[in-house]
């Protein structure tokens, strides 16, 4: 990745797009090089390559955000995209997290930490914060059948020790230097950890993790 992150912010308001590009133009590292008001547009624009990362929003008219992300990703060498959602559009999440979105913020996040997260998600670091991590576990609990829980506990039992407290910062929001900070263990470590929890706890994603955690009633 170069030392300067190439992004491209896909967004049906002119105000948002303009507003992205104003506050992440004051940042040395980030450069916005392209915008789009639409799914197909984004699409067009990172087939001709030099983007890093996509800010996506998710409801937009042509081609919506989940579409664009499917689109994207089905490509090789494709950015990393990062979700631009609010509360009432949960059940979106769900799906662009099945897509391989790699972010999700709040269109109301600090400017300071949409910054970040751009950074860690250009790093390979999935960014999910505690709140939305919170609002997915609720929205799928709430709609899950009772038995899963008793499957995910056989499940969860089979992690080790370590595991577990790498299973618990995952489902806290931490990113994996954070946690390689908090555990003493390097982000290599890390990640392995990681996809052990993947095969074990048969999830594909970190919210995936953080939801059998909660199942377990250890989150």
């Amino acid at each position: 990745m170069a030392d300067v992150i190439r992004v491209l912010l896909v967004d049906d308001d002119a105000l948002v797009r303009s507003g992205l590009a104003l506050m992440l133009g004051g940042s040395e590292h980030l450069d916005v090089v392209a915008e789009a008001s639409d799914g197909r547009q984004a699409v067009a624009r990172v087939a001709e390559g030099g983007i890093d990362v996509v800010l996506m929003d998710i409801r937009m008219p042509v081609m919506d955000g989940l579409e664009a992300t499917s689109r994207i990703l089905a490509a090789p060498g494709a950015p990393r995209i990062i979700i631009l959602t609010t509360f009432d559009a949960d059940e979106y999440v769900v799906r662009a997290l099945a897509a391989g979105a790699t972010g999700f913020l709040l269109k109301d996040t600090p400017p300071a930490e949409i910054v970040e997260a751009i950074g860690r998600v250009a790093a390979g670091d999935p960014m999910l914060s505690p709140t939305i991590t919170a609002q997915l576990i609720r929205q799928v609990t709430e709609s899950a059948p009772d038995d899963r829980q008793s499957a995910v506990a056989d499940r969860v039992a089979t992690l080790t020790d370590r595991e577990r407290e790498v299973a618990l910062a995952v489902g806290r929001g931490a990113s994996n230097a954070e946690i390689a900070a908090s555990l003493f263990m390097s982000v290599a470590t890390v990640k392995a950890h990681i996809s052990h929890l993947f095969d074990k706890l048969d999830a594909t994603n970190r919210v995936q993790v953080a939801i059998a955690m909660h199942d377990a009633g250890l989150l």
